[in-house]
Order: structure tokens, then C-alpha cells, then sequence
């Protein structure tokens, strides 16, 4: 007899919900084309994940959430890239100056968003980000971005462990195959992180928004 796995991590004691905080801040995990140009070994398909992150970065940027890139880059040969760079032979992609590593056209950072540098899987690790999202007051991280089973979630589970609340947009990651992207994502909403659709997180920070609005708008006097 099959059991009901939702049912069975449930009643395990798996999966209780994290609120969404007051101060998010928006990560966008390795958005490359490496990942998005037909025949990189990295490739994940037509899947539709890039035109999903255009939406939710429209999202932040009306909540004036904070917008984070973060990128790979390796000296040549991947001499800084250490056992991660071994284990992985594709991610010679991601060699300073190749134009895989590079954010697509219809997605760049402005100059006023936060771009990370990072070697290995969490864009915590090696990095600058969680200091900064500190400095920031930032409580609550939503990540998507590639790939799902690799990075996004080493990030996810990063984020708990230093504190931050991970939100992953379900819609906005993306893997090689979907056996991978399904299970991942269904871990880490068991144990590490909540993971939401494209339309749960552009509410979320609709309404994150107006009510910063809200407590930063002045109160009238009387009869104003």
C-alpha cells in the first residue's frame, strides 16, 4: 500500500510554516547562460523559469525589496574552485571571461542592486551576504534561480541556518530534469525553507510593500 507521503511528513512532524517576514530581500541564484543556451552542458530547457523571474524582480523592485544577483566566476583553470571545481567538470562554464557566466540580456542587475560573487553552491558561503543582508534589516530571502537541486538549494538551506527565513518561488527554479527539481523542492519545503508559487510571492511582497507605505506615510493632523 502506497502511503500519502504529504500525509506521512506531516504527521512526522515535517513542513510547519515559516511567516513571511517584514524586511525580504530577493536573490537571484546564478541566473546564467550557461543554464539557458541550448547546448551548455548546464543547459535546463525551455521551462519558462526566465520569464517567471522577470516577473517576480518587478515585484521586489515595486515592494523596494532589496534585489541580489549572484554569479559564478573561476581563475582559469579553476584553480580557486577547489574540490567543488573537480567534482564538477561542467562548471568550466563559469571561467572568468566566458560569456556563459554571463547574466542574460532580458535580466541584468541595475546599478543599484547587489551582485555576489561566489565559488561553490550557497551564495552565503565564501561571501559577503549575509553581513549585508544584516546591515539591511533583511528577515525573510526569497531565492530562485538555478539550479534547483544545486545551488538554489544549498542557498535555502544556508539562509536558515544563518537566520533568514527562505521563501523559494516554485515557478522560478529550474534543473536539468525534473525528477531532481521535484524532490528538491519538495525537501526543502519539508525541512528547510517555504516554497511558493510566482503568484504566492508577488502577493507577499505586494503586501510587504504597502505596508512599509504605510508606517513610513506621515499622519495627517485633523481635518488635513
Amino acid at each position: 500500500m502506497t502511503r500519502d507521503i504529504d500525509l506521512d511528513y506531516a504527521r512526522a512532524g515535517f513542513g510547519v510554516h515559516l511567516p513571511f517576514g517584514r524586511r525580504p530581500a530577493l536573490v537571484l541564484v546564478d541566473v546564467a547562460q550557461a543554464y539557458l543556451q541550448p547546448g551548455s552542458a548546464l543547459y535546463v530547457g525551455p521551462n519558462g523559469v526566465l520569464e517567471c523571474l522577470e516577473r517576480v524582480v518587478q515585484a521586489a523592485r515595486d515592494a523596494r525589496a532589496p534585489v541580489v544577483f549572484t554569479r559564478v566566476v573561476y581563475q582559469a583553470g579553476g584553480v580557486d574552485g577547489g574540490l567543488f571545481y573537480r567534482k564538477v567538470p561542467a562548471l568550466e562554464a563559469f571561467q572568468a571571461g566566458s560569456p556563459l557566466g554571463e547574466f542574460p540580456a532580458r535580466l541584468q542587475p541595475r546599478p543599484d542592486d547587489l551582485v555576489i560573487v561566489k565559488q561553490y553552491a550557497s551564495a552565503f558561503f565564501g561571501t559577503s551576504l549575509s553581513s549585508t543582508l544584516r546591515i539591511w534589516g533583511v528577515d525573510t530571502v526569497i531565492l530562485a534561480g538555478f539550479s534547483t537541486s544545486g545551488c538554489v538549494r544549498a542557498s535555502a538551506t544556508d539562509a536558515i541556518q544563518h537566520g533568514f527565513i527562505p521563501y523559494v518561488v516554485r515557478e522560478g527554479c529550474g534543473d536539468r530534469d525534473l525528477r531532481p527539481n521535484d524532490a528538491n523542492l519538495f525537501d526543502l519545503q519539508a525541512k528547510y525553507a517555504e516554497v511558493v508559487g510566482e503568484e504566492e510571492i508577488c502577493r507577499l511582497l505586494r503586501e510587504t510593500g504597502a505596508a512599509a507605505d504605510a508606517v513610513a506615510r506621515p499622519v495627517q493632523p485633523p481635518g488635513q
